[in-house]
């Protein structure tokens, strides 16, 4: 069989309980284009994030390691060499391998995650890189301005990594008079829309031309973070209230400026109307998204290939809006963190329509990209064709799980957040568990959560889907089996670390002329 052509979207900050396809109930679906997706796929009802945000969660999903094998858990580390990147595989593999992303942590950082893409391209930062086909400008003009933006992103890469994994630049840029400079002058949430219609510019050119390696492209959306901006017709669908309350309006614009709230926990609980506010425009984001999104998912059922393409949808982590008295996906594992939409769509191979209750990590989702190659190539360090087989979802998908019906997030604070907290408000640091390891298994209907390598809360999520009811004493059987499950499961990513070479320090260095300007103006003592 031919190797197959494989697409791999990732949903940045997408929750699952706002689609259509997993229950979300409106008058009219947010989500009609997915849903028509989810219809043709295998959806995975409870896929559960290695971790829960995005630097732990899209490693993991690039090397199919929980985040303590690959300890990539901050925005300082660096994949190591001793797990080849998802890309690199593929590429040795003969592989086309093509990158289209909208998160600075993914396509700025220098982290180690564009290794193996033969292009890539970074919507996000203050000079995008973008395909030339994209600037609308005839030849010479359009090469012309790429040669000239390659060498502003050659000045302005080493800043925006200094801003990304220094500590204290990372919490000067969360001042509110900065915010808006970074957030749309620097293209924090990137470029959504634009990224997509250039993914389908690149098909149907690639669909007219003579290549034929098979392809491998990523592509990362950003659409759902903070801050919320979606066009005016979608916060009409969705919120029409928003034209005419200037109350509202002021909170949306409050939210938007103070970035340092994003991820920080709640000193008191969301008023009413600020959790509708922050509900309503989310949901407004989602439906936004999934206009876009359409014409792409069109286009892919179109394809020559198309029955020969494995196309996978996912979420690296949803966001918390005020529940369980946090912002954000920083510090816990709850449901609306973790629990991510994950489709699968393979024609030539998975029947549609499937929909699969087994709880399964997305970290799975390298294994099963590896795994359709079929034959990889020899030397490969660090991975091995029996455990590419083993962990492939369509192991599950058959029936025959391969993790007892389990699955782990692993929750690394990021430490620039808590650095940034513990100067602006260091008494929220003890009181909600800032610096607190937590993990959380999934396995069956029920979830147990520890902080610090210790049983705290156990979950009935099919009884209690919104993580209310702590049952930890009333279910102590329970407990002790999914107790006994996440040690196991700890103990096994522990003996994975030590025979890795992995979260490498990055060098965060930056001129000494930028800080000298960043001490003259006041920013930095």
């Amino acid at each position: 069989m031919k190797r197959p052509d494989i697409i791999f979207i990732v949903l940045d900050t997408q929750r699952t309980d706002r689609l259509g396809s997993y229950g979300h109930h409106r008058q009219n679906s947010l989500t009609p284009n997915l849903d028509r997706f989810a219809d043709q796929a295998v959806l995975f009802e409870q896929a559960i994030a290695p971790a829960q945000w995005t630097v732990p969660s899209h490693a993991s999903m690039f090397t199919g390691l929980y985040p303590t094998a690959h300890q990539v858990t901050q925005s300082h580390q660096s994949l190591g060499p001793d797990r080849p990147h998802l890309a690199e595989v593929l590429r040795t593999s003969g592989y086309q391998t093509v990158g289209f992303c909208n998160n600075p942590l993914v396509g700025i950082l220098n982290n180690g995650f564009k290794r193996g893409f033969d292009t890539f391209y970074n919507y996000g930062g203050a000079f995008p890189s973008l395909p030339e086909s994209s600037t609308n400008l005839p030849w010479p003009l359009n090469h012309l301005t790429e040669r000239y933006t390659q060498f502003l992103r050659r000045i302005s890469y080493p800043i925006q990594n200094f801003f990304g994994q220094s500590d204290l630049a990372f919490s000067i840029s969360l001042n509110p008079l900065f915010t808006p400079l970074w957030s749309k002058l620097a293209n924090f949430k990137g470029q959504n829309e634009r990224s997509v219609k250039d993914v389908r510019h690149f098909l149907a050119k690639r669909e007219r031309g003579s290549d034929k390696r098979p392809l491998f492209l990523f592509l990362n959306l950003m659409e759902t973070h903070l801050p919320f901006w979606p066009p005016p017709e979608f916060v009409d669908k969705v919120a029409p209230y928003m034209r005419r309350d200037r109350e509202a309006q002021a909170i949306m614009s409050r939210w938007n400026r103070d970035a340092f709230r994003w991820q920080s926990p709640l000193e008191e609980p969301l008023t009413e109307l600020e959790s509708r506010v922050l509900n309503d425009m989310y949901d407004a984001e989602v439906a936004y998204q999934d206009a876009y999104l359409g014409p792409l998912l069109d286009l892919l059922a179109e394809r020559g290939r198309r029955n020969n393409t494995l196309t996978l949808i996912v979420a690296d982590h949803g966001d918390s809006l005020g529940e369980h008295g946090y912002m954000g996906h920083a510090f816990v594992g709850y449901q609306e963190l973790v629990h991510v939409p994950l489709m699968v769509q393979w024609p030539q191979r998975w029947p549609a329509g499937r929909r699969i209750s087994t709880p399964v990590s997305t970290r799975r989702v390298y294994h099963t990209m590896l795994d359709a190659v079929g034959m990889l190539p020899e030397k490969l360090a660090g991975v091995t064709p029996a455990e590419v087989h083993g962990l492939t979802l369509g192991e599950t998908i058959n029936g025959r799980d391969p993790e007892q019906s389990s699955a782990l997030a692993e929750i690394y604070p990021p430490l620039n957040f808590v650095k940034a907290i513990e100067r602006r408000r260091p008494d929220l640091i003890e009181s909600f568990g800032c610096q607190t390891l937590r993990r959380a298994i999934v396995q069956e209907q029920q979830k147990l959560i520890q902080l610090e390598n210790a049983a705290r809360e156990l979950y009935d999520l099919q009884a209690d889907p919104l993580e209310l009811a702590n049952l930890l004493d009333d279910r102590p059987a329970a407990t002790a089996t999914l107790n006994f499950r996440l040690n196991q499961l700890t103990s096994q990513v522990e003996r994975q670390r030590d025979n890795l070479t992995t979260g490498m320090a990055v060098d965060a260095e930056v001129d000494e002329h930028l800080l000298q300007r960043l001490r003259g103006l006041g920013y930095i003592e």
